[in-house]
């Protein structure tokens, strides 16, 4: 090892030589450790990330797996997959060698989030919410085997976590939202929100994200081209969730005069100003105001989406105009949604029997 005392600072550093990833030989010095060990771990740590060696610990790896994949992906996704990773997922692999890490232990892991509970009821956390876990974890392993000369992913081979689907997909008919709607027209941003929410479906980070910029009356259009997050206490504007997201939206005619009317209301708005500056507690809080006052069920806010594309598909509209309309691609809103399409099962039954008498009839 190549630990040296700094006499003049009171500290330790390291100087050492290594190959990067082109085989070019190069040297490395840090400085600033408060011990001996501290620096010498910090050169074996460097070294094995260097020679990709999977002999380093699932901790170091995620350091690694974090410069590699974290300025590929949008910044609130990002969040969220390192939250998961640091609450759930490190407090049971970090110490442990990548290479060591078997099917066993995943499982025992999975055991360990099925018992997970969560609010003073302690409820368990929902399937899909587990499904979510073990695809971050098993997205670290398949890293590692791509890149790294790791052998398998022992993940795939501990077998599933959780459910692709919600347990309940809730969302209100027309008739329900009617009834709700009036109860928060009493504060303008609350009524033109969700108006733009459940008669467009767009989901709640593009709505936030609007500027009168985005609107065309002449077509009384919306142009989906970003989204709206807070992220630890910072406002983060992204692109939206995929490519498919951004596209034109088309208002009914008596929501584009609502939202022209709303605009022009607004005192001296730029057309850069974000029309909607509220927050996700605040549209869940004037949610339960709505509910409550109309006595329709509670749903997410995220439901009203769902709620827009069953109000389309009861009109009749196909997977592939509604997947355009709220962002999907058609085989997800096919899989998704398809309890609710219409079954034409008996209509091709007939018609099947009709080509039957037909070839006995000739």
């Amino acid at each position: 090892m190549s630990a040296y005392k700094d006499t003049e600072r009171g500290s330790w550093y390291v100087s050492f030589h290594y190959n990067d990833w082109t085989g070019k030989n190069r040297r490395k010095m840090k400085r600033g450790f408060k011990t001996k060990k501290e620096a010498t771990d910090f050169e074996h740590h460097f070294k094995l990330e260097q020679a990709s060696n999977l002999d380093m610990t699932f901790g170091d790896f995620w350091e690694v797996y974090t410069e590699n994949v974290k300025p590929k992906i949008r910044y609130n996704t990002w969040c969220t997959k390192e939250h998961i990773v640091r609450t759930k997922i490190l407090p049971y692999f970090e110490g442990k060698k990548m290479r060591d890490i078997k099917a066993r232990d995943i499982i025992q892991w999975q055991n360990q989030m099925r018992s997970l509970t969560y609010d003073d009821d302690e409820k368990e956390y929902a399937g899909t919410y587990l499904k979510t876990l073990q695809s971050q974890l098993s997205a670290i392993f398949n890293h590692a085997v791509s890149f790294y000369e790791l052998r398998s992913n022992p993940v795939r081979q501990a077998g599933s976590l959780g459910s692709g689907q919600a347990d309940e997909m809730l969302f209100w008919t027309k008739e329900e939202y009617l009834r709700f709607i009036p109860e928060v027209a009493n504060k303008p941003v609350s009524y033109y929100a969700f108006e733009l929410l459940y008669w467009c479906g767009i989901r709640l980070g593009e709505l936030r994200a609007l500027t009168p910029a985005d609107f065309s009356f002449e077509d009384n259009t919306i142009h989906i081209t970003k989204s709206y997050q807070r992220i630890k206490g910072e406002d983060i504007i992204t692109k939206p969730k995929t490519k498919k997201s951004i596209r034109n939206v088309v208002m009914p005619k008596p929501v584009a005069l609502e939202i022209q009317d709303y605009i022009a209301s607004l005192y001296k708005v730029k057309k850069t100003d974000r029309l909607f500056p509220v927050s996700k507690s605040y549209m869940h809080h004037e949610m339960d105001r709505g509910v409550k006052a109309s006595g329709v069920k509670r749903i997410r806010i995220h439901d009203l989406r769902h709620s827009h594309v069953s109000l389309l598909i009861n009109m009749g509209f196909s997977a592939v105009a509604i997947g355009n309309r709220v962002g999907h691609e058609s085989e997800k809103i096919t899989y998704r949604y398809a309890h609710m399409f219409p079954t034409i099962q008996t209509e091709m039954a007939e018609k099947l029997d009709a080509q039957w008498e037909e070839g006995f009839n000739v």
